[in-house]
């Protein structure tokens, strides 16, 4: 599947002195700056007709056009994955993603993925890098996510994301009783002996993470968190490292243990809570068409609807 551009625009007089790639990057905003030199540097864009070099400075006046193909980015095989799909338009997808499902084809993980099914629910995503996918959740980690179905929508929610204007909220159950809300500003990078893993380091890149929570019980807590940066596994890591890991966290919530004196009903969900027990609450967005401020919030999974039902069973039977 193919899509031709066919643009152009003038060269006004406040880009006068810039370079050719610099000056195409604000006529035409919609697409990434990488983009746009490879398109000049294969001459799909040109300069009064003439193929330029992306440090040539422009003297104004200059008419750019643009010709260029889109072909078909993604080869992997679309699939009837079915999806849980909260908001469409002809711009962006919000889905509700649910635990097991992977988010992009990787090694142990060739199909049967998140973007696997875009493929099948909107054959055209394939002409955007990633398959729109803008931000990704773990395996096992459920809720929102915005999918871009455009190269224009794709570069301004990248936008936002590196710009810290998107807002991610999760809900998280911890072990052990916080005393209160905090946040976690601790660099991360690759775990220093087991590549699968991401841990705090001192040269690592910044991850800012703020908590509060939202009802404690005997040896748990619930709680919501919201993300300044977009770490690998940036909530389950600094959790860890504060000492109060995730429910139910296979790589970093330590060996298990259950808490002394709870009911049997608890030890039970805790034994079969086999996910860490996180969930994208809400997200918040510039809506990149309209520009307008969107927002969604979603229930919490069952599976952690019914654990805090046992948390909470647990605490006022030992309260009486």
């Amino acid at each position: 599947m193919t899509d031709q551009i066919n643009l152009s625009a003038s060269v006004t007089d406040d880009l006068i002195g810039q370079r050719l790639d610099q000056a195409v990057s604000k006529l035409f905003p919609e697409y990434s700056r990488s983009r746009l030199q490879g398109w000049i540097k294969d001459g799909s864009l040109k300069v009064d007709g003439a193929v330029r070099r992306p440090r040539d400075k422009l003297v104004g006046g200059e008419i750019l056009s643009l010709n260029a193909t889109l072909e078909m980015i993604e080869h992997h095989q679309a699939q009837d994955i079915p999806l849980e799909i909260v908001y469409e338009d002809d711009a962006i997808l919000v889905i509700n993603k649910p635990a097991g499902l992977v988010v992009h084809p990787a090694a142990g993980h060739h199909d049967g993925t998140l973007l696997n099914a875009l493929l099948h629910h909107c054959p055209e995503i394939g002409q955007v890098p990633r398959a729109g996918i803008i931000h990704r959740l773990d395996m096992d980690t459920t809720g929102l996510m915005v999918v871009a179905k455009t190269i224009p929508a794709q570069t301004e929610l990248v936008s936002q994301l590196q710009e810290r204007d998107m807002g991610r909220e999760y809900e998280a159950i911890v072990h052990k009783v916080m005393t209160g809300g905090g946040t976690v500003d601790e660099p991360m990078g690759r775990h220093s002996k087991n590549r699968q893993k991401m841990a705090v380091v001192g040269v690592g890149k910044e991850a800012i993470t703020h908590y509060r929570v939202l009802e404690k019980f005997r040896a748990h807590t619930h709680i919501r968190l919201k993300l300044e940066t977009g770490r690998t596994h940036q909530i389950r890591v600094h959790m860890s490292h504060i000492h109060y890991p995730l429910v139910g966290d296979p790589l970093y919530g330590g060996r298990f243990r259950l808490p002394r004196g709870i009911s049997e009903e608890l030890q039970e969900g805790l034994r079969d809570f086999n996910r860490q027990a996180l969930h994208a609450k809400k997200l918040e967005l510039w809506h990149p068409e309209t520009g307008e401020l969107v927002s969604w919030e979603i229930d919490l999974p069952e599976d952690m609807q019914h654990l805090l039902a046992l948390l909470k069973a647990d605490k006022e039977q030992a309260e009486t």
